[in-house]
């Protein structure tokens, strides 16, 4: 089944198209510039297409990193500028000019590797094996039950105390200059890792091409004997006015999606789907994302189920915009799920140059399968399995995984 996932940021407000495609076979997302559509006094000359998916040129490059040391490594073209840890394969900073000419960087983050490694937010990282919770951080698959680490509660939330985002990935490809300026992660996930069966092998790709696009390609491959849930996300925060610039509650964000799946206490899905009409949840119009957030506990930590999302097609899932910089942001994907978080949980954590995170400091838009799917087989979900034995990610569509996933941003 094909994941997509496609995010547009744009500047009016700066054009920016943020594509994320998630594919058993390719994910890609990405973001564009559409000069067109804009009033000349207020076109940016910059656009970044950012996009997870799977390219055919393949540069090799030999002792890139000692195994297991952490590095930072960047992306460069034109005016954007990426910056990646192989520490839980995360984004670092995305940096491009707002409607002024300004560069300022867009997602919330650290200075140093050790910040990141004490980080308990998933800053910018790769998320998995399976992203969201899990209800009593266990499952049953084929027959057999697996009992998971729990990390929130008697819940397992992204994978564990230690899932993919407190791990070394290796960085076996990184070229920053020609025409396709790539990074790619690789991790290899073991037979019981927190609990879950099957070994698989795990690949990120960031590639920059023409016109400022970004490439990201996610894959979760099966190796070993047994089935496996996988449902691999990034946990990018998102603040369009620039890592530092407050709380994101004045941002005008609009959602594709008429249903939502209402949670308990513990953020754990009913297993309903109910209509967003006459909710907190309704963003089917563009509206501030602090016009009714009071009206919550938190705030946004929900999963929308995606209108129109159906197989290979990419449906548009939301679009974000931020008045003062200019930026808009749209998001398309054609996975079912869509995880809006509003920073609810962010605490005076200290970031990038120093600057205090509080509570709203950045959001979070994770395309996914739904929460807890691997519990809730009414869900849409997928499932990785052995290639002589159930079924293989390209035939299951239930949990969160991808055998590849593709993303795509365009500024």
């Amino acid at each position: 089944m094909t994941f997509k996932q496609t995010l547009l940021a744009s500047n009016k407000y700066l054009p920016i198209k943020l594509l994320l495609v998630r594919n058993p076979d390719r994910n890609l997302l990405r973001i564009e510039n559409n000069p067109a559509s804009l009033p000349e006094k207020i076109m940016a000359k910059v656009t970044v297409l950012l996009c997870f998916c799977v390219l055919a040129v393949v540069v090799s490059v030999n002792a890139l990193t000692e195994k297991g040391k952490v590095g930072i490594y960047e992306l460069k073209r034109g005016d954007m500028s990426l910056k990646f840890t192989n520490w839980g394969a995360t984004l670092v900073s995305f940096v491009l000019p707002d409607k002024n000419g300004k560069l300022i960087d867009i997602v919330l983050g650290y200075d140093t590797i050790k910040q990141y490694k004490n980080d308990t937010t998933y800053f910018g990282a790769t998320v998995g094996r399976v992203a969201n919770r899990i209800k009593g951080a266990q499952f049953k698959l084929n027959g057999n039950t697996y009992k998971l680490v729990p990390n929130e509660g008697k819940n397992m939330l992204h994978g564990g105390p230690k899932g993919y985002a407190d791990v070394v990935w290796e960085v076996t490809k990184h070229l920053n200059e020609g025409d396709e300026p790539h990074i790619v992660f690789s991790y290899h996930s073991f037979d019981g890792e927190e609990g879950f069966p099957g070994e698989i092998v795990v690949t990120v790709r960031y590639t920059l091409l023409a016109d400022n696009r970004l490439t990201v390609v996610m894959k979760a491959r099966n190796i070993g004997k047994k089935a496996t849930p996988v449902n691999i996300a990034n946990h990018a925060y998102w603040n369009l006015g620039g890592h530092n610039n407050g709380d994101i509650l004045s941002e005008k964000i609009q959602i594709f999606a008429s249903k939502y799946t209402p949670v308990d206490s513990e953020l754990i899905p009913t297993g309903k789907v109910e209509a967003v009409k006459g909710t907190p949840f309704d963003f089917l119009k563009p509206n501030a994302i602090g016009s009714r957030i009071k009206q919550l506990p938190k705030g946004y930590d929900i999963n929308y189920a995606l209108d129109g999302v159906r197989g290979r097609k990419i449906w548009k899932a939301a679009v974000v915009q931020d008045k003062n910089s200019g930026i808009q942001m749209e998001l398309s994907t054609n996975a079912p799920g869509l995880q809006f978080y509003s920073g609810n949980m962010i605490k005076d954590v200290k970031g990038k140059d120093g600057f205090v995170y509080k509570a709203h400091a950045g959001l979070c838009l994770e395309t996914q399968w739904y929460p807890d799917y691997v519990n809730q087989p009414q869900l849409p979900s997928i499932c990785c399995g052995a290639w002589k034995e159930v079924q293989t990610c390209d035939d299951v569509q239930i949990l969160n995984t991808l055998r590849a996933f593709r993303s795509s941003i365009f500024i």
